[in-house]
């Protein structure tokens, strides 16, 4: 299996652990040496074994749409690869097709097709159907986390919150609400592939290819803080770990991070009350922990650090800073 398969399910594994499954004893379910949740470790995995981590992560963590909710939460884990794409694209559509080369290294069930039209283009992953059929589990939920992935991704590419036009599954869904809110589309009626439909204007759009050094530095820097995060109570740091870790760009709202964790706003925001938290408070310290750490290494513009942190006016991000601190930028900076 090659590097890029083994750190996808590295990061399979540790949103697992983020949503209260044990992932030492998910690699034990699915007889898979626990060695792979080490950096740099590789071991042998077959068809079968990821096959039953997709299906145990789902029960372990008592979420039938696992793959919807892992593609959500995938942007900073998936770095490594859209870095590649990142520096080898300067529109939209170059990123897609060299994304579509990139395919096998994360996969052997699929492979991924992009189709142009008149006004709309599709990317299609078309799956092989003797591993479909052998390893079902990894096929409906690695399938829909490469659908969901494919748009979020696109998101940090474009610095845009892009809506696909449509989006068909191969297979029957009772949860459509579910898939069209993550998915950010209607649901077609069911088809060959799985197949995300956008509008042709996004294809010579510009992606931000000087964002590349952005990101590394700050996959580094929110790495080194998750190590020494320690919220006060147990659903409170695990909320904070998960913003923390989706922070590129990416402002969770409520519902979502809800979804994420597979209960209702309602729900969420009691468990968090029971701790004497909020989660705009929450929020707030993930923002404010971002700020201090871009601040202290003096290497970002406070303009930089607004950006990071998905601030669109750099003065709203001053507003914030003074009522987190009583102070501005500068003068924690010169302090």
């Amino acid at each position: 299996m090659q590097d890029y398969q083994q750190q996808l399910l590295r990061a399979l594994l540790a949103y697992a652990g983020q949503r209260g499954a044990d992932p030492r004893r998910l690699c034990a379910l699915s007889n898979i040496d626990a060695r792979i949740l080490q950096q740099g470790h590789t071991v042998g995995v077959t068809c079968a074994q990821v096959n039953s981590l997709w299906k145990n992560a789902a029960h372990a963590t008592g979420d039938p749409l696992f793959g919807l909710h892992f593609g959500e939460s995938m942007q900073l884990a998936a770095l490594g690869v859209v870095g590649q794409i990142i520096q080898m694209s300067n529109t939209a559509g170059e990123a897609i097709a060299h994304a579509g080369a990139l395919t096998p290294l994360l996969t052997d069930m699929f492979r991924m097709q992009v189709h142009h039209g008149a006004k709309q283009f599709s990317i299609s992953f078309v799956a092989d159907p003797e591993q479909a059929k052998e390893a079902p589990y990894t096929f409906r939920h690695f399938g829909t986390f490469v659908a969901v992935f494919s748009v979020h991704e696109l998101d940090g590419l474009l610095m845009r919150r892009l809506a696909p036009v449509s989006v068909q599954l191969p297979y029957e869904v009772l949860e459509s609400a579910e898939y069209e809110r993550v998915l950010r589309a209607p649901l077609r009626k069911k088809g060959k592939d799985i197949t995300v439909t956008f509008d042709n204007t996004w294809l010579h759009q510009e992606i931000l290819s000087a964002n590349y050094e952005l990101q590394n530095i700050l996959l580094k820097q929110v790495h080194a803080l998750q190590a020494g995060a320690q919220p006060a109570g147990d659903f409170h740091a695990r909320i904070y770990q998960f913003l923390l870790s989706n922070s590129y760009l990416y402002s969770a709202s409520l519902e979502a991070v809800a979804a994420n964790f597979s209960m209702s706003t309602r729900s969420l925001q009691r468990k968090l009350r029971d701790e004497g938290v909020s989660f705009l408070q929450i929020q707030d310290e993930v923002r404010k922990a971002l700020a201090m750490d871009y601040l202290r290494s003096g290497h970002h513009s406070v303009k930089d650090i607004a950006y990071m942190l998905g601030y669109n006016e750099s003065s709203a991000f001053l507003k914030a800073f003074k009522r987190w601190t009583g102070k501005t930028p500068g003068e924690v900076r010169r302090a």
